[in-house]
């Protein structure tokens, strides 16, 4: 029996799919489930068993954790994009020597783990006051994901035809007026974009928040999930409902901007 091309296409995008909604179906059944019931992971429990979900809450305290997730990936995010989306638009309508120079440096910074930096970062910070304060890890987000948002920004805007710049020139625009009243409304696809791929990183971002916010009232949710893992005991039924209600508000978001998603991406990354 032979495949058609439309056969071929298709089984292995279900196989991506399945990979990757299994963790999440035993993500649902783990915490649903009560911490005394031995019965497979992959069979869905017939009750609700809610307690997990209110020892996750009391236990971790991710009343506080979720406002320090807020707080950090919101300002981080704003400055991102604001940031980025200046830096790009001269990158991408100014093809000189120097302007080349500039964007080929931000493109190489992608290369670079941010954990081979660490101890450098950690005596940065320490030395700049930085150690458990909101501005001192936002500062070292924004530094890691503007080089990949100015190469997303600096392709997209690479497609936006430059007769309209030449137009609102000729109307009297300046550079910033240009810039926010004719550019910035027509970055919406690859900010949408920009904020979904780095909102995601930074909302489940661990090491620099195990680093640089320390202090227990400044833990962020992933950091206070971690505190249910322990040597003589693993609260792994706490873990998946504190996970499923973190998952919630990144789920919600890309919801709300999934239809920007696709365009803003594929438009960003093909042109540079």
């Amino acid at each position: 029996m032979k495949l058609s091309g439309k056969k071929l296409t298709v089984i292995p995008s279900l196989a991506i799919c399945l990979v990757h909604i299994l963790p999440f179906y035993i993500l649902v059944t783990t915490s649903f489930k009560a911490m005394d019931d031995l019965s497979s992971k992959w069979i869905m429990p017939g009750y609700l068993y809610l307690d997990n979900f209110i020892n996750a809450w009391e236990h971790a305290r991710l009343a506080t954790a979720f406002k320090n997730n807020i707080i950090v990936a919101l300002v981080a995010i704003t400055f991102i994009v604001i940031l980025g989306s200046i830096a790009a638009y001269p990158l991408s309508r100014r093809q000189t020597r120097w302007n080349k120079f500039v964007y080929m440096l931000f493109v190489s910074a992608l290369i670079v783990p941010p954990l081979t930096s660490l101890v450098p970062l950690y005596k940065f910070v320490v030395d700049l006051g930085g150690m458990n304060r909101y501005w001192g890890i936002i500062l070292l987000h924004v530094t890691f994901h503007l080089p990949m948002t100015i190469f997303l920004y600096t392709g997209f805007i690479g497609t936006i035809p430059r007769e309209l710049d030449e137009s609102a020139m000729i109307d009297g625009a300046g550079q910033f007026g240009l810039f926010y009243r004719i550019i910035l409304p027509l970055l919406m696809p690859i900010t949408a974009t920009v904020i979904i791929l780095h909102g995601v990183s930074i909302w489940n971002d661990f090491q620099f928040s195990l680093f640089f916010l320390q202090k227990p009232e400044l833990r962020t949710v992933t950091v206070a999930l971690s505190s249910f893992f322990a040597e003589d005991s693993n609260m792994i039924g706490w873990v998946a409902a504190g996970s499923f209600m973190g998952a919630l508000p990144m789920t919600v978001l890309y919801l709300f901007l999934q239809r920007y998603f696709i365009t803003g991406l594929s438009a960003g990354a093909v042109k540079g």
